[in-house]
């Protein structure tokens, strides 16, 4: 880890049942991720994924993204977390680094509103084009807004 501190900067490292976690902020998390690809055989991105901190105690942060790495030839798992926060939570895309990163981010557009700067084409990949809102954002009603009310029914048949 001192090469990735040397890399990025501020890095805090944990354990828990064999599992290793890194944070690292969020200004340098491709720098961080293009090291442990290039240097050290994280080779494999298994996810991207978002945690909203909303409310939660103790919690300095709103959002909290999540990369799964993978080191193929030696079998090594890796947590790599970044924290963003509103008005504006935005993060470097890895879609240069790993292609299949493409669609996990997409995803994560489009549940939370994270956006990839540098994504080559971030829109909507699971909501209808005219959603406006994150569905999965804590701030987010249970029941919605009503706006599922106003998108067209569709059928089997069109579907």
């Amino acid at each position: 880890m001192d090469a990735l501190r040397a890399c990025v900067g501020e890095v805090s490292v944990s354990e828990f049942r064999g599992a290793t976690r890194v944070v690292v902020p969020a200004a340098t998390v491709h720098d961080a991720l293009e090291l442990l690809k290039e240097k050290h055989g994280f080779d494999l991105l298994i996810d991207v994924t978002c945690v909203d901190y909303l409310n939660y105690p103790d919690a300095k942060d709103r959002f909290g993204l999540v990369y799964l790495l993978v080191g193929t030839d030696t079998n090594l798992r890796l947590t790599v977390r970044a924290f963003v926060n509103d008005p504006d939570p935005t993060v470097r895309s890895v879609v240069d680094l790993w292609e299949g990163a493409n669609w996990l981010e997409r995803e994560v557009w489009d549940m939370f509103g994270i956006k990839f700067a540098g994504h080559p084409d971030l829109r909507r990949i699971l909501m209808p084009h005219e959603f406006t809102v994150f569905p999965l954002r804590k701030d987010y009603p249970l029941q919605g807004m009503g706006e599922r009310h106003n998108f067209p029914v569709l059928t089997r048949g069109e579907s």
